[in-house]
């Protein structure tokens, strides 16, 4: 066995086809993850994109954040005309799949970064790809390393299934005690907290994200200048106050035993502990309907936001301790296995380098 060298131009081809609006298809976003739900509401379909199976589907403004995805699930879809599309031309030297391993490394990422081009923002294009060397093994060897990615991803969709399944018994408790206990104003029982770091000393910057935990900022954070950021401290919660662009409340809830902080612009506030536990609350607003709940009551004419008045007149179930500590154990679990799952995201993103210097070391 060997490896041969390749430009990806030669095994690649760009696909241009436009939406004829005839067949109804579904619509994909895309983010280093993969493939998602679209966010702009409304939108002339009539320029959009036509993807097929096992087409790459990527951003050309958002490659160094690796926002490309192969898809293999669905026959055709639709995606935002600015996308590029792209696929394997040469299955007879190259597997989609095993292309994708080597495109879902950091290493790929930054160099993506450092070609990308433009004025007002930096754009990485097809043609750029097209410039990239390969090293192939022979398939046989491919197929070996992409199964083996396969069957961690499998592992993964098993056990976020698992996850659903949780999600699922937490909505159900909260819509049964919807049902059978008073909704109450829960501004009575929480208290807004404006606590700045002003003494430089708390390092721990994080992000509110859309999926509703703290992560990394995406930005470059001078950690030596965060006077100004709010500080959360344990069983707090911050929310993001924009829902335009994010489309959901975006909130945290701070489940650890170190202090955090956030954007000055966020919103950070703690509950009553002998009336309303934080993760009781927190399942109230991990739910869809409490997105369109918000969502409906944002307001403003350049930005639309879900702010604190909004937040003390929400109405909710508040039973007992006992039962809110009852029904918060079951959300705890969800949230440990929530956390596990984007470790197990983490390392199957982090495994593709390894199996592609496996297969080349098996080649050679």
């Amino acid at each position: 066995m060997a490896l041969n060298r390749y430009k990806l131009s030669q095994l690649i081809i760009q696909r241009r086809e436009k939406y004829n609006g005839i067949e109804e298809l579904p619509i994909r976003g895309v983010s280093r993850d993969g493939f998602i739900s679209p966010k702009q509401e409304n939108a002339d379909l009539s320029i959009y994109n036509v993807f097929y199976q096992n087409d790459f589907v990527f951003n050309p403004a958002r490659m160094e954040l690796n926002s490309i995805a192969l898809n293999t699930e669905i026959k055709k879809g639709i995606c935002s005309s600015l996308y590029e599309i792209f696929y394997v031309s040469r299955n007879d030297i190259l597997l989609p799949e095993y292309l994708n391993l080597f495109i879902k490394r950091n290493e790929f990422a930054r160099r993506c970064s450092f070609d990308a081009i433009g004025s007002a923002r930096n754009y990485f294009r097809t043609y750029n790809l097209g410039e990239f060397e390969i090293d192939l093994p022979p398939l046989e060897v491919q197929k070996k390393y992409v199964k083996i990615y396969k069957a961690l991803q499998y592992n993964l969709k098993v056990y976020e299934s698992k996850l659903d399944d949780l999600k699922l018994v937490c909505d159900g408790y909260i819509e049964n005690l919807k049902k059978n206990c008073e909704c109450k104003k829960i501004g009575k029982y929480i208290s807004r907290v404006d606590i700045k770091n002003s003494d430089n000393k708390i390092k721990n910057v994080k992000n509110v994200s859309v999926y509703k935990c703290f992560n990394e900022p995406t930005s470059k954070v001078n950690r030596n200048e965060l006077k100004n950021y709010k500080v959360v401290k344990p069983n707090q919660i911050s929310f993001v106050q924009t829902t335009h662009n994010e489309k959901v409340f975006a909130y945290a809830l701070n489940d650890t035993d170190d202090d955090i902080v956030v954007s000055s612009v966020n919103e950070v506030f703690e509950s009553d502990l002998e009336y309303l536990l934080p993760e009781y609350l927190c399942m109230f607003f991990n739910r869809k309907e409490f997105d369109r709940y918000a969502r409906f009551h944002s307001w403003g004419s350049a930005r639309e936001t879900f702010t604190w008045n909004d937040l003390i007149n929400v109405k909710i179930p508040i039973p007992t301790i006992d039962v809110q500590k009852n029904i918060s154990n079951v959300f705890k679990i969800y949230n440990k296995r929530k956390k596990y799952v984007e470790v197990l995201k983490n390392r199957i993103s982090n495994i593709c380098p390894i199996l592609i210097a496996g297969a080349m070391k098996e080649a050679r």
